[in-house]
């Protein structure tokens, strides 16, 4: 059976006549009782035996009726979430950030969405660079937001923004009562940064030797969130992006990193993917947050 002819079927099992079918359904009875026999002509047995006027069941039509009814309702469910989904009201979003915007822009991102659309779940993932990458295209997520911009195959990079590195250290360190630290200043103290294999690593080795300086941390890292313990233990001074609510955390301080490097905050996505409407609305309450973060002065 089809779509159409099941709900027919369905229907007339639950009214008994096909008048009672017909309005139900919105159509006409010869339209109705044509789909009905063109069925049977499909199946080659009756459905429907005519007794006084109403339409009684077959013993056929009695055992079909049951999973019948199972699949018209699964197809009903079907219809009424394609309808949710065409006006917002339900879906599912997948979204993946490096952990500096997962802890800044995906929550106030995530308030404006929910805000405007409560009834669509969103899944949100904290994940490195090359695992973004890798699950967007893969298509396990949508929708990836990190630290970097640069070109890579079969991804769609939009730059929404730029944020700058700032030194991580010890609350009581001697340096924290500079307002600005360079590397020169970090001589004899041990650098908690980026590997050389990343973009923040990259920027950080060309001004240093810019300045005639070596780049060699003691501790290497690829996220900075990483660095947080090793900083509040005394192990090093680090060197990190400045998106991570850094004056959330408890024994430390930054200052801004002299000279100044920007890095990009980036919406990823895959080229070979159309998002959805509803992972179009979370892009723009990203765009919306890091402006919003820009604007108060959070870099």
């Amino acid at each position: 059976m089809r779509a159409r002819q099941l709900e027919v079927f369905c229907t007339l099992m639950r009214a008994g006549t096909v008048t009672g079918a017909a309005a139900m359904l919105n159509i006409s009875q010869p339209a109705l009782s044509q789909i009905l026999l063109h069925t049977e002509d499909q199946l080659g047995f009756k459905l429907f035996d005519r007794v006084r006027g109403r339409l009684v069941p077959t013993q056929e039509a009695q055992e079909l009726y049951t999973q019948a009814e199972h699949i018209f309702g699964e197809l009903d469910t079907l219809k009424r979430r394609t309808v949710d989904m065409r006006h917002g009201r339900t879906g599912l979003v997948r979204l993946a950030a490096s952990a500096p915007p997962s802890m800044s822009i995906v929550p106030q991102a995530l308030a404006r969405f929910r805000e405007a659309h409560p009834d669509i779940v969103v899944r949100s993932l904290i994940a490195s660079q090359q695992s973004i990458v890798e699950m967007l295209l893969q298509g396990e997520v949508s929708l990836g937001i990190t630290m970097n911009d640069l070109p890579q195959q079969g991804i769609a990079a939009e730059t929404i923004g730029h944020v700058e590195l700032v030194c991580v250290l010890p609350q009581r360190h001697r340096l924290a009562q500079q307002g600005h630290i360079g590397l020169r200043d970090l001589a004899g103290e041990a650098l908690i940064s980026y590997r050389l294999d990343t973009l923040q690593g990259r920027l950080l080795a060309v001004a240093a030797e810019a300045d005639d300086l070596p780049y060699a941390p003691a501790i290497e890292i690829d996220l900075s969130i990483t660095a947080l313990p090793f900083v509040r233990e005394g192990l090093g001074i680090a060197i990190v992006d400045g998106l991570l609510p850094w004056r959330q955390f408890d024994g430390i301080v930054t200052r801004p990193f002299t000279p100044s490097i920007q890095v990009p905050i980036a919406i990823l996505t895959s080229k070979e993917r159309a998002l959805s409407q509803s992972h179009e609305w979370m892009r723009d309450c990203l765009r919306a947050a890091n402006l919003d973060r820009a604007a108060a002065g959070t870099d």
